[in-house]
């Protein structure tokens, strides 16, 4: 008796396996198992001091701070975006939609420049802001709003997909069992979208967390005021400190992987409890 022969488009589980460690380990494990490797040569009392210095300390709350809080903003006002551009027709939605785009083809540095401009005491938006005592540019909220702007893109784009696939005759036939529409988008829609939701939110921290271009501009970048982390280990690395630098990257690099894996994590658990639902 013949074995029915199975094709596959690509070669063999093992040499498929192999070649996807491979390029893994070469981009991701190697650079990664390299800071690691670095920070080593630190002895522990060495190491505590370097990532718990009062002013690396002050760029950590700075840096997660504001990058948790521009995700939170992104998950909230990207959704509503999302919706706009999926259930509604407006004049000049393509452009919008093809805007929204634009931070992940614009140089961050370009964006940095552009944001500073317009939120500077002599830009379009920061002097009708400075009569009301709002100082934007050169503050710790300016760096809120270029993560802002850097982050909004994967919320959109991660529920957007979601939104488009979702059936209305679920939103119908709550209406109809007598649903306010504020207990349909709790109960039925949000449900749905919140794994998809949970994904934009974590990418959008995950580029918030590491970014440098276009916050450095706008920054200000006063010790124990408005530097961000980013910007202590590329002054680590210009006095040479190459160790320390790697010391504070480790750091950041193990707190980002657990938040990241616990909001992983429940994006799965809340993924199989809708489905269970269903």
């Amino acid at each position: 008796m013949s074995t029915a022969k199975t094709n596959h488009v690509l070669p063999g589980f093992k040499l498929t396996l192999g070649y996807t460690l491979s390029y893994l380990s070469i981009l991701v494990l190697v650079p990664l198992a390299a800071v690691f490797l670095k920070t080593s040569s630190l002895t522990l009392e060495q190491f505590w001091t370097v990532v718990t210095a009062d002013r690396v300390l002050a760029s950590y709350r700075l840096s997660f701070g504001a990058s948790l809080l521009a995700a939170a903003i992104n998950a909230v006002f990207g959704l509503m975006l999302a919706w706009a551009l999926v259930r509604y027709s407006f004049p000049g939605k393509k452009l919008v939609d093809a805007l929204i785009d634009l931070p992940f083809a614009l140089p961050t540095a370009v964006a940095g420049i552009a944001l500073t401009a317009l939120y500077a005491k002599n830009g379009w938006l920061g002097k009708l802001l400075e009569p009301l005592g709002i100082e934007v540019a050169f503050k710790p909220l300016g760096i809120l709003v270029a993560l802002i702007f850097i982050g909004l893109p994967f919320v959109v784009r991660t529920v957007q997909p979601i939104l488009e696939d979702l059936d209305t005759e679920l939103e119908e036939a709550a209406t109809s069992l007598g649903a306010q529409r504020w207990q349909t988008f709790w109960h039925v829609i949000l449900p749905i979208l919140f794994p998809a939701l949970l994904t934009g939110f974590a990418l959008a921290f995950a580029r918030a967390v590491g970014e440098y271009g276009s916050v450095i501009f706008i920054a200000g970048n006063l010790p124990m005021v408005s530097e961000i982390t980013p910007l202590m280990i590329i002054t680590k690395l210009e006095q040479y400190d190459y160790t320390g630098a790697t010391a504070i990257a480790s750091v950041m690099l193990a707190f980002s992987f657990t938040l990241l894996l616990l909001i992983n994590c429940l994006q799965a658990w809340t993924a199989k409890r809708t489905g269970r639902d269903r």
